[in-house]
């Protein structure tokens, strides 16, 4: 990540400085059919996948045991769910020993012991030779990465080789394989913008540019919980990008995105100790994943970070999280060449392993990375692999949230199209408790099971959250979000709470969120359905509303927010009679503490005085000057009176 950059306009260009040594501008390719590609996966699923997992590959069976090159084909591993820390020492690494799915451009993460513990350090290929390459430390003081000066070559083993010097002071050396992968390069599809509906979208004098979709409120109590919802539309006529509205469906602010970007996922996060906005944009393919980064902005809405996936990859659009600790952990997705005969697939198809990194900020460096075919067979999957290929490989896992806590050393993620949770120990990245999916290891209470499942959240009381989309094709009657109890020690799951939208009844094929706010009540968005919802915890609906039109949105969320622009307000005016009194419109996109507004007015550019006032109405609020001015501005004033900015002059 890099802090303390200007925001690049249409957030397409300028490179940031400043905090991370690495993590560089990026242009990334969009489209604006999200829609398919968050329902892609809806081609593949079909029927169950029968038959068991059989790969002809050599074992690994021990760290120094000589290691053949996988074939093109291979690409799951010999064994399934290893730890990453290496057998006699403190040592977690990836890529995973023995995996057949790393990346050409990986780098080698040696998270446990100081990076001083660390020598001798080496990477060889088993067609390229050796590697030279840099032993980088992780600014947390608690390992390094290797990074390769050149990339390997596909199809190839790689040793890694080492030294680390214990607590009690004595070097031992470490060795272990893994095999380079065939990348399956996807290509990109140009997208068709659907046609513009005028009446779909809000209309500002003073900030043409903001063409967002209108929001209809069909439910709001005085009992709704305080906050702004923060929502990212796409799929409808007007630009995507990220958005917030008060609870009277006015918009606060939007920054639409230039070109093909779509973006998802904005939420409020904490960056050292301060409030931030956060958000995934870039390049969306049709098979439904994305290929972007993450972007961070402070109360100014001035960019402070942008972060970026490790070992070739890009940053996905399903998750990300700011750590206590300085790093970051996002969703990545890489389709690699696959044989998928053993599953009913083809021999030269193609596969989508998905899996999250741990970034840490400060250096751009990969800490930690897992992947799903390196812990879950392709036979768990209930998309089916038929009729997949190279340019729609098998979307077999789909991983959409991962859920680290700090304190008890378990990660939790949700698969969408194994159908299933898994609890990771978080040092090991071995799964510890399947729940639900074909490999279920808990016993199921009634209203338990989900299908096609969304963001799956640990709780302070230890439950746990899921959007329940049942869909598609339908499992059941209508999307849910729904809490759960999962008792790792007894293996039971039971169903504690569940909403519904009672009308319309959705049912949601992609995407949505669930959001426990502070007061206990529950935040939904409906994600395939442009609904945000609010329940009490005994299930009454205190607030509803809706996007019109095509708009959808991943996820949507209700924070606190305090906007304060470094940009000046916007206006417009016109005069309806000549020398007649003139219209005058002020808005300020992002200002959250805005009150009233003072217009300006004069003869000349350079000889101002105010005129009138009026109360803030709005994004965009309407005043008519007593009489004639030749010049007019706007002054944005607080609650106090005030001024919080003021605007260009411009003529009445």
């Amino acid at each position: 990540m890099t802090l303390g950059s200007a925001r690049a306009a249409g957030r397409g260009s300028a490179p940031t400085a400043g905090r991370s040594a690495n993590v560089k501008r990026a242009h990334s390719h969009s489209h604006r059919r999200l829609r398919r590609a968050l329902l892609a996966g809806v081609v593949l699923v079909a029927t169950l996948t029968v038959g068991a997992l059989a790969f002809a590959s050599r074992r690994i069976a021990a760290e120094n045991a000589a290691y053949s090159a996988t074939p093109v084909s291979s690409c799951v591993p010999t064994r399934l769910n290893r730890s990453d820390v290496l057998p006699g020492t403190s040592i977690a690494v990836s890529p995973l020993p023995g995996s057949y799915d790393a990346s050409p451009g990986t780098q080698i993460s040696l998270l446990g012991p100081p990076a001083s513990a660390l020598s001798d350090v080496s990477a060889s290929g088993s067609r390229t030779g050796s590697h030279p390459g840099k032993l980088i430390a992780y600014s947390q003081g608690d390992g390094a990465s290797f990074v390769p000066t050149h990339p390997f070559a596909a199809g190839e083993t790689v040793t890694v080789r080492g030294r680390v010097r214990t607590s009690a002071g004595h070097s031992t050396p470490f060795s272990y394989q893994f095999a380079i992968s065939h990348p399956d390069v996807l290509p990109h599809t140009p997208s068709t913008p659907p046609p513009r509906h005028y009446d779909e979208e809000q209309h500002f004098h003073s900030a043409p540019a903001l063409e967002a979709p209108i929001l209809d409120v069909t439910t709001s109590t005085p009992q709704a919980s305080p906050g702004y919802i923060l929502a990212a539309p796409y799929g409808g006529p007007g630009p995507s990008g990220p958005e917030m509205f008060n609870a009277d469906g006015e918009l606060v602010w939007f920054d639409p995105l230039s070109g093909d970007n779509e973006a998802t996922n904005l939420q409020v996060q904490q960056l050292d100790g301060q409030p931030v906005l956060t958000w995934w944009q870039g390049y969306i393919p049709p098979q439904g994943f994305g290929e972007g980064e993450e972007i961070i902005d402070n109360t100014s809405y001035q960019e402070v970070g942008r972060v970026h996936a490790g070992n070739g990859h890009t940053a996905d659009l399903h998750d990300f999280h700011l750590m206590p600790n300085n790093t970051a952990l996002l969703s990545v997705f890489y389709p690699i060449d696959c044989n998928l005969s053993a599953v009913g697939g083809p021999s030269g198809g193609a596969v989508t392993d998905s899996g999250f990194q741990e970034i840490d900020m400060k250096t751009g460096l990969v800490r930690r990375e897992w992947l799903s075919l390196d812990h879950v067979g392709l036979s768990d999957s209930y998309s089916s692999p038929v009729g997949s290929s190279t340019e729609w490989p098998f979307d077999y896992f789909h991983i959409n949230t991962i859920d680290q806590t700090p304190t008890d050393g378990m990660t939790l993620i949700s698969a969408r199209n194994t159908w299933a949770l898994y609890e990771l120990n978080t040092t090991t990245g071995q799964v510890q408790l399947r729940v639900g999916g074909k490999h279920n290891e808990v016993k199921q209470g009634a209203g338990t099971v989900t299908a096609f499942q969304h963001d799956a959240m640990f709780q302070p009381n230890g439950t746990i959250t899921v959007f329940d989309n049942g869909a598609v094709p339908k499992v059941h009657p209508q999307s849910r979000a729904i809490t759960l109890q999962v008792n790792a020690q007894a293996k039971t799951e039971t169903l504690l709470d569940s909403y519904e939208h009672a009308s319309p009844e959705l049912s949601s094929g992609s995407q949505g969120n669930v959001q426990t706010l502070e007061d206990g009540d529950t935040f939904v968005g409906w994600g395939a359905e442009p609904y945000f919802s609010e329940y009490t915890s005994g299930g009454q609906l205190l607030y509803d509303a809706h996007w019109h039109g095509s708009y959808q949105s991943y996820r949507a969320y209700r924070f606190a927010w305090t906007g304060t622009p470094t940009s000046p307000p916007a206006v417009a005016a016109e005069t309806k009679h000549t020398n007649g009194p003139v219209s005058v419109y002020a808005s300020w996109n992002g200002a959250t503490t805005v009150a009233s507004w003072r217009v300006l007015g004069g003869s000349s550019a350079s000889h101002l005085a105010p005129v009138t006032s009026a109360t803030k109405d709005g994004f965009e609020t309407t005043i008519t000057t007593p009489g004639y001015e030749p010049y007019v501005a706007v002054q944005a004033l607080n609650a106090a009176g005030a001024v919080l900015g003021t605007s260009a002059t411009i003529k009445g």
